[in-house]
């Protein structure tokens, strides 16, 4: 499972100019579901967004998670974060989970995040055609891989 998380002032996820989902002070966590991903996966990934110190505190430090700001979750799903493009120019891919394996794994997803967060999080709709706006805070950009946790 790989994750690319920005912290954000706000970002909202539009389908035909309709938003569907819409968060202020908060991380934009889009998401590349594999076919090899588990609940073991579900589990650190999300345990590791929540709890990652990326917020200022009084000292300006990185010194506070996204459940000492109360800050809440947009979660898109993007099957392009399974992208190879090692031979050629046209990416592959062939790594990212079908829709029957991934939704799912997504819904866990869903489930596990508002089980660890005082509030229901907000999602894009799986497999939509998206357009996600975001006002970056930082800019502080953070790729998570539950398969190469030590690089990451």
């Amino acid at each position: 499972m790989r994750a690319i998380i920005q912290r954000v002032s706000e970002a909202k996820v539009a389908i035909e100019s309709k938003t569907v989902g819409q968060i202020k002070t908060g991380l934009l966590v889009l998401l590349g579901i594999t076919e090899t991903d588990t609940q073991d996966d579900i589990n650190w990934l999300t345990q590791k967004i929540v709890n990652l110190r990326i917020y200022n505190d009084t000292q300006n430090a990185m010194n506070l998670s996204l459940l000492d700001v109360a800050g809440n979750i947009l979660l898109i799903s993007q099957f392009t974060l399974y992208a190879a493009s090692k031979k050629g120019n046209r990416p592959s891919f062939i790594q990212a989970a079908k829709p029957n394996i991934a939704i799912p794994i997504y819904e866990n997803i869903i489930a596990a995040f508002n089980n660890l967060l005082p509030h229901t999080i907000q999602t894009g709709i799986f497999g939509a055609d998206m357009q996600v706006h975001l006002i970056n805070n930082g800019p502080v950009t953070i790729i998570l891989d539950s398969k190469q946790k030590d690089l990451f």
